[in-house]
């Protein structure tokens, strides 16, 4: 059996609380040995962490997501840089830009979209700042902000990498992230029949360039879509990345396990 890492997971959410002892147990037994379960507010972030520190192969990642922003306080680098000393954590996020629910959307006014475009900047440019400091890198979210998220990310790119994670977009705008340096990291999206666009970027990848993730319990793969998504599902995902990569399952491993080394640091 190949050897897999989930990249990103939210272990910490409600739907894994019946049941979490038995979902990591069945990663294990299917060859996922290394999870990576990812901070979505401080206190999730906290979860994250004692998760963490609970299963010998949970990592975490700690920060705020950009649709958290609202509930973010002004100034929150000092908690976060205590909690992303915690052992254990090797990256900080989820942090980036989300325009998807923006009020203008709705009827809602400009100055609303303006207000709330602006405090999601000064969450993530926190986190830039503070991910820089530690030496982590930073796992990002990006919703119809591509362009702004890349903007933000850019001059800090000789400090700091990033993990597009979830990755949508084209091989152009996938171009785009590795010429900072950074990397992308496909779901069980690329198994959807409406999703020709992600596998051209998947196949069009670099070794060395992308990682694999599920974002459970979100966005299970086939034959499972539409059921709650955990980190065993990972290998559904890699059989069918190898497939249309034409790799072997073992060589997609070695090297998304080893890309996922070098970017999490502190990832054993």
């Amino acid at each position: 059996m190949a050897v897999f890492f989930d990249t990103h997971a939210h272990l910490d959410f409600p739907d894994f609380e019946p049941d979490l002892d038995a979902v990591v147990a069945r990663a294990e037994a299917a060859g996922i040995t290394r999870m990576i379960t990812i901070g979505t507010t401080m206190e999730s972030s906290r979860r994250a962490v004692a998760l963490a520190q609970r299963f010998p192969g949970v990592f975490a990642a700690v920060g705020w997501h950009p649709g958290h922003a609202d509930e973010a306080p002004d100034d929150f680098r000092m908690e976060l840089r205590d909690l992303a000393r915690s052992p254990k954590v090797v990256a900080i996020g989820e942090c980036g830009l989300d325009y998807y629910r923006l009020p203008g959307k709705t009827g809602g006014s400009a100055e609303a979209d303006a207000q709330i475009k602006a405090k999601q900047r000064r969450v993530f440019l926190q986190q830039i700042e503070v991910a820089a400091d530690l030496g982590l890198n930073l796992v990002i979210h990006t919703r119809e902000s591509f362009a702004d998220t890349l903007t933000m990310l850019t001059p800090a790119a000789s400090a700091v990498r990033g993990v597009f994670h979830c990755f949508i977009g084209t091989p152009e705008e996938m171009s785009q992230v590795i010429a900072l340096r950074s990397l992308v990291s496909f779901t069980g999206i690329a198994t959807f029949k409406n999703a020709a666009a992600v596998r051209e970027s998947l196949a069009a990848c670099p070794a060395g360039k992308f990682m694999l993730e599920t974002d459970c319990p979100f966005l299970a793969p086939v034959p499972f879509r539409g059921k709650r998504c955990e980190p065993a599902y990972i290998q559904d995902l890699a059989a069918s990345v190898a497939l249309l990569r034409k790799e072997s399952p073992d060589q997609l491993g070695e090297h998304t396990c080893q890309t996922a080394r070098e970017f999490f640091h502190g990832l054993a």
